[in-house]
């Protein structure tokens, strides 16, 4: 079994601004329990250290060189399940409102993963592999390779670097090579970090694994072509032979409609209709719907941006406000289509309702609520929120991409299977026409209806066989 440490910008149940977090929190619990030794390391960001002060242990203090300057680190760490998690502390950096997008990320990650590389001298922790999480991570297998080679300690690591969205590629100014990351310019003659005049940290991350993963199979071909590689399609086919598709489980302990304390009633596989009913008139009280038990929810989950295929939806406004349904839109994003949504409950009180922000209970009960859930995504490398309604046997309905296409089964009317609702063109026509479909299997085939909600509860959405893939690649890199 493998010794590995994962380094992440983020990790439930500490923070989280997507899914990425999800990912950091559950599959180190998940591969603990197949034997390994898995530890983690983020960034220690002000809401982590205003909740959990007084839990962390203090480790060590050292120093990392940024901008020519040492500059301090200071190490906690807390356990949480059956694995340690460290924070790399600078206030400057991380103690901040949000985790991103600010002038400096690129300074602030080099700082963390500076400092990440360090800590192992500093703590005298040798794991077999470092796994690392997209862009903010990405620089690490490099600088260990590239400055750390004449040490048998660094020298026997190996990496694994994770793509969770290629959207997101930390790529920045040519002078942070030498000034942040220590790093020779050799390194942009040669090629290996250059990227449109400047250095990306995710094709470094790339380059330098010794294995690729991304968080499907399908999406892990799709970022081979031009359509789905961001400019970075060419750099990927050079590692295809690398690159693994390993879908994203979720922690089934926490999204479980048996057991949520967050929703008004529990429910299983055995009484889902009654009480899904129940949970549906209690979310239309709460969000001043018009309470009708027989009405079809349809319910959505998510950041509000173009990715997420919402430009579809304001395409078809007219069509969506007559179809025979209920809408819940519960997120935050891009001012467009939030005033869109807000315009669009405004007219049809009591039938759409925008939930604007992010409610963590009210995620759970709309989850718990919904007949059917809406992501009709232009891209998606995983997703979470399919996999959470497949659990709580609310039908994704899904466009075919990524790994929607790899977790959502389309109803097969012939064949009587499937377990939930897909369209393959990013056409606003098509995501309309499969949900007047869904409504009609809805009202008039009752029998159908029950038998996917069937299907989409017994969906195995657990990190299980995820652990086992990840098993197979850790022990394939340690008997190389």
């Amino acid at each position: 079994m493998a010794s590995i440490l994962m380094v992440a910008s983020e990790a439930l149940p500490f923070i989280k601004t997507g899914g990425l977090a999800d990912v950091v929190g559950s599959l180190p619990q998940a591969l603990s329990q197949k034997g390994h030794e898995v530890k983690v390391v983020i960034p220690l960001y002000r809401k982590i250290w205003e909740k959990y002060q007084s839990e962390l242990y203090f480790d060590c203090e050292y120093s990392v060189s940024i901008n020519y300057h040492e500059v301090p680190v200071r190490l906690y760490s807390k356990m949480e399940g059956d694995v340690c998690y460290f924070f790399i502390q600078h206030q400057g950096y991380f103690e901040r409102d949000t985790l991103y997008g600010y002038d400096d990320d690129g300074e602030r990650f080099a700082y963390f993963q500076k400092a990440v590389i360090e800590m192992l001298n500093q703590l005298n922790y040798w794991p077999n592999i470092i796994h690392c999480h997209d862009w903010q991570t990405g620089m690490i297998p490099c600088m260990v390779k590239e400055t750390h080679d004449s040490d048998p300690r660094y020298n026997a690591i190996r990496f694994v670097y994770t793509i969770h969205n290629l959207l997101f590629q930390g790529n920045f100014g040519p002078e942070m090579l030498d000034s942040c990351l220590g790093l020779p310019y050799y390194l942009m003659e040669n090629g290996n970090v250059k990227f449109d005049g400047g250095i990306s940290f995710m094709k470094s991350g790339i380059l330098y694994a010794d294995k690729v993963t991304t968080v499907s199979p399908t999406y892990s071909q799709e970022i081979l072509t031009p359509q789905y590689g961001e400019h970075l399609e060419a750099v990927l086919n050079m590692r295809k032979y690398d690159l693994w598709g390993i879908v994203n489980g979720i922690d089934t302990k926490s999204w479980n409609p048996k057991t949520d304390p967050l929703i008004e009633y529990n429910y299983d596989k055995i009484n889902v209709r009654v009480q899904k009913v129940k949970n549906k008139l209690a979310l239309q009280k709460e969000l001043g719907l018009t309470q009708d038990e027989d009405v079809m929810l349809v319910g959505c989950v998510s950041r509000l941006t173009w990715q997420k295929g919402f430009y579809l939806l304001m395409e078809q406004l007219d069509a969506l406000c007559a179809a025979p349904i209920q809408l819940v839109i519960l997120g935050t994003g891009e001012a467009p289509i939030e005033n869109k949504f807000r315009d669009l409950e405004n007219g049809n009180k009591g039938k759409i309702v925008f939930y604007n922000g992010y409610n963590e209970e009210v995620a759970h009960r709309v989850y718990a609520a919904s007949d059917l859930f809406l992501m009709p995504s232009l891209f998606e490398p995983c997703g979470i929120s399919q996999l959470i309604s497949l659990r709580y046997g609310t039908l994704p309905l899904v466009r075919e991409t990524g790994g929607l296409k790899d977790t959502v089964d389309a109803y097969n009317e012939y064949e009587k299977s499937g377990n939930g609702f897909s369209f393959e063109k990013y056409d606003s026509n098509d995501l309309i026409n499969v949900l007047y479909y869904a409504c009609d299997v809805y009202y008039n085939r009752k029998d159908d209806w029950q038998m996917l909600q069937t299907n989409a509860m017994n969906t195995d959405v657990s990190w299980e066989n995820s652990a086992n893939t990840y098993s197979l690649l850790y022990n394939e890199l340690m008997n190389q």
